[in-house]
């Protein structure tokens, strides 16, 4: 009888294994030959025979158990020395790596299926984070930022969710004021700059003289404004931008002192800022002192900056400014009476209106990096199965299941590094993509880029996946049965742990993919209802701009409406012009003035607060330009001029509300209330449709219309219907405007068509990229649930050919296919509708018209996913019908 353990002995003889490991391999290998050999002569093989034959599998195994002997730990005969632990734990991680990259170089499809999934996964998480890291977690480029407040008011009447400031109220604050070392006061405004080649208007702002010191930033050349500059008998002064100072001083270093014309007025420049400040808009030309008017109350239009004294909370600025409130409310009868202060960080008043939607899609894309982890792990217990054999024979050589598994995790933390790697070109393709179709008031939009926190996060998101994917294959190949596995043969069993954990993720990556696509079908929803919210006018064919004419050359009513008289005549003779006219305010989302209003007849109920509604001056040919409805009465006419009559004309909603049983006209209005007892009445002349001045998604709300030429204005949005194409009248409506005056700067050209898309440009953006992760999450759920399925065929072919043997018929064979991915795909469903029905309560305020459990929505959205999952269930299914019995019976 055949000496197994000698045998034994001298195939290991030149591994040398440790001696204790060595007999127990010795004792474990001698029974299964011993096994083996007894199991071939009941077989009816000879003694001879039936020894050959098991020494020849112990023949196969030493040729698995050579090429392993490179990374097995040889016994060192040298002595033990202080630190010699340390070089072998760093030798074997050498060697791990080593042999993980080979691993990975023998299989080429499988490394390069994993890299890409990978990449596509983690660097979209790095291009998100990258934006959620410079807009949210980034502080704001200004020294101790969480100092900085903004403070503004607000009130449940207005259509506005913050209205500013009048200089009553900002003196008020500043002369009671206690827990705020420096407060300042700022507008943006537009200035007419003619200094240049043409003329052109500059965003800029008006702020008080302690405006720069407030925030904490000094000019790069000259100084700040100085105490008392913002006063009306101060000479005008301005500071100036880098970008203003480069392009239309040629970076002039002398530039101090010298006077530019603003609004033609000359200003004296004082500073230039910084490159990197652009504060309160991104593109903040210059900063003029601001002339505070007599302390009254109106108009309301500046905003306030707080600086924070050392150890102040914001919780106790916003109590003072209860205080201050209430004070004023005490001592004066205003419309502000019902409002209330409120200061806020400045960070959250500069960021707070896009933080939900960059958590979403950072938990969107996240949710995509799961799924593409979950298809990794699929394809490693698949790997696994077909290694068994391998680790089977490292086991019976000595290797523990620790070192086993610490293998097998370097392997997956080195495809890891690789995908991470791979990802990172592509983060930042991403975020040039995310900056080309970002929203242009998108805040610190030009902060955005990868830094040192965005590297570490995209390290940890490579070391967390390698866990995520790696760790439960791991597990399995580090567990296995000695005695079955060898027993097995040449090729791995499937067994049921690992059948049971790749049905988990696919149940996982459903459940996902459902999540996703619920999330972007309600968004996509929510933003065709937007597009179809009618405007209150005919939006086509129509030209925009705007017009800011110089106080300084227009400084009467006359003067202004002999100009806007004559500005309309030419314009409309303008051939392919059939209509123009002005307005301060512009729909979809410009709206210029709002105040309140009391009715003759009908005053408030006491305790009542004044509603405050939209005003816009118009000139008498607007209405018919955008082409809104005339539902009563009369439009305007030359007749409502300076010295006639005064005439206003309301909307729908107000006369509505405000004379639901009689008709409006011969009425009277009069703006403000009974604090306001001299402003004159005006007579209801008319009334119009509806219009949206302050955003699609906004309900109409009262609003009324006052004839620029009874209350004139300097500043005002041309619009010019064209019977062609708008666009091209721009050189022929540009000339008639500079013949009649060739200091007034054209800004804001822009077609209607366009103003719409871009008031819509923060909801398209996110449900843009919402419904592309939601894209790619169905993507990868569809071919995890293919490769299980494909894979669960290709291990079962030979009980396929025996059920087809036996008389299974085709459509036998794919009903069992299919019906086993199909409740994987339910299961997951099911799951995925429980969750989303809890978080898409999150998207409320995201979403318009649009119920967060839109049932429509969740119907179309599983009933998509079942049949994607149906038809990746299907192909393998078909092949699977198709299997011919002889071979799948002859299938190792």
């Amino acid at each position: 009888m055949t000496d197994w353990k000698q045998e034994i002995r001298q195939r290991l003889a030149d591994l040398r294994i440790e001696p204790t490991r060595e007999a127990e391999i010795v004792d474990e290998l001698a029974q299964h030959l011993e096994d083996s050999y007894r199991e071939l002569l009941s077989g009816g093989l000879t003694c001879g025979e039936a020894s050959s034959a098991a020494l020849a599998e112990l023949s196969d195994s030493r040729l698995l158990a050579l090429e392993l002997r490179r990374v097995e730990r040889p016994v060192s005969n040298e002595p033990i020395v202080l630190g010699a632990r340390r070089r072998n734990m760093i030798g074997d991680l050498l060697n791990d790596l080593r042999y993980g990259a080979r691993s990975l170089r023998k299989n080429p499809g499988f490394t390069a299926i994993a890299v890409i999934t990978l990449a596509l996964g983690i660097g979209a998480n790095t291009a998100i984070f990258s934006v959620v890291n410079s807009v949210l977690l980034r502080p704001l480029p200004y020294p101790e930022p969480d100092r900085l407040a903004m403070v503004y008011g607000t009130s449940s009447e207005t259509s506005l969710d913050k209205s500013p400031l009048c200089a009553a109220d900002f003196l008020d604050w500043k002369s009671q004021n206690q827990i705020f070392e420096s407060i300042a006061g700022f507008s943006s405004n537009r200035f007419n700059y003619t200094g240049g080649e043409s003329p052109e208007e500059i965003e800029g702002a008006w702020v008080t003289a302690d405006f720069f010191s407030t925030i904490g930033v000094q000019p790069a050349l000259g100084r700040a404004f100085l105490p008392g500059e913002d006063q009306r008998t101060a000479p005008p002064t301005v500071v100036i931008s880098d970008g203003f100072w480069r392009r239309y001083l040629g970076s002039n270093p002398d530039v101090i002192d010298q006077k530019i014309t603003l609004n033609a007025r000359d200003f004296t420049i004082i500073g230039v800022m910084p490159a990197s400040f652009s504060f309160p808009e991104k593109d903040t030309g210059l900063w003029a002192a601001e002339r505070l008017p007599p302390t009254r109350r109106g108009p309301y239009y500046m905003w306030g900056l707080g600086r924070l004294s050392p150890g102040a909370t914001l919780e106790r600025a916003q109590s003072e400014m209860d205080m201050i409130a209430r004070r004023v409310q005490d001592q004066i009868n205003s419309p502000t009476r019902d409002w209330t202060w409120t200061s806020i960080s400045l960070a959250e008043s500069v960021v707070g209106k896009i933080r939900l939607a960059l958590l979403v899609l950072l938990a969107a894309v996240f949710f995509v990096l799961l799924i593409a982890c979950a298809n990794i792990a699929n394809l490693l217990l698949a790997r696994a199965t077909a290694r068994e054999k391998e680790m089977s024979v490292r086991i019976a050589l000595g290797a523990s299941p620790g070192r086993l598994l610490r293998q097998l995790l370097t392997e997956s933390l080195l495809l890891a590094a690789v995908g991470a790697t791979a990802g990172l070109p592509l983060a930042f393709w991403g975020i040039r993509v995310l900056v080309a179709l970002s929203p242009a008031d998108f805040p610190r939009l030009q902060e955005i880029g990868i830094d040192g926190r965005v590297l570490g996060m995209t390290l940890l998101a490579a070391l967390v996946c390698g866990l995520i994917f790696g760790l439960a294959p791991a597990l399995q190949s580090s567990r296995l049965n000695l005695n079955e596995s060898l027993k097995e043969g040449g090729r791995g069993a499937d067994r049921s742990g690992r059948r049971r954990m790749r049905g988990a993720l696919v149940v996982t990556e459903i459940a996902f993919s459902l999540m996703l696509l619920v999330g972007a079908g309600l968004m996509f929803k929510s933003f065709m209802k937007l597009q179809n919210v009618s405007p209150g006018f005919k939006p086509d064919h129509l030209l925009t701009m705007h017009l800011t004419l110089p106080h300084a050359r227009y400084d009467t009513n006359e003067k202004i409406n002999n100009y806007n008289r004559e500005l309309i005549e030419r314009v409309s003779a303008v051939r392919g012009v059939e209509a123009a006219g002005l307005s301060i305010s512009l729909p979809p989302n410009n709206l210029d003035v709002e105040d309140s209003f009391s009715i003759e007849g009908k005053p408030w109920p006491p305790g009542a607060s004044e509603l405050f509604v939209p005003i816009v001056f118009v000139s008498p040919e607007y209405f018919a330009t955008l082409g809104i409805p005339l539902l009563q009465g009369r439009s305007f006419n030359a007749t409502d001029k300076e010295g006639s009559p005064l005439v206003v004309i309301i909307n729908q909603t107000l006369a509505e509300q405000y004379f639901p049983d009689q008709s409006p006209i011969g009425n009277r209005l009069k703006v403000g209330g009974a604090n306001r007892p001299r402003n004159p009445w005006m007579e209801i002349v008319g009334v119009v449709g509806d219009v949206k001045y302050s955003g699609l998604d906004a309900k109409s709300k009262p609003a009324y219309y006052v004839p620029l030429s009874q209350d004139a204005w300097g500043a005002a949005y041309l619009v010019v219907r064209a019977s062609s194409n708008p666009a091209s009248l721009t050189p022929a409506i540009r000339e008639q405007i500079w013949e009649l005056d060739k200091n007034i700067p054209i800004a804001n050209l822009a077609t209607m068509d366009q103003l719409l898309a871009k008031s819509v440009a923060q909801p398209r953006f996110r449900t843009l990229l919402l419904g592309v992760f939601a894209a790619l999450a169905l993507v990868l759920a569809s071919v995890g649930i293919y490769g299980v399925i494909s894979y669960s065929v290709t291990q079962r072919t030979q009980e396929i050919g025996i059920r087809m043997a036996l008389g299974a018929q085709a459509r036998d064979v794919m009903t069992l296919v299919i019906g086993q991915g199909m409740v994987l795909a339910l299961i997951g469903l099911a799951f995925g509708l429980a969750a989303s029905f809890a978080l898409t309560r999150l998207l409320g305020s995201l979403l318009f018209e649009v119920s967060t459990t839109d049932q429509a929505t969740f119907a179309v959205v599983a009933a998509l996913l079942a049949g994607v999952a149906l038809l990746a269930c299907w192909i393998p299914a078909r092949r699977a019908a198709r299997v011919d019995p002889m071979i799948a019976l002859r299938h190792e």
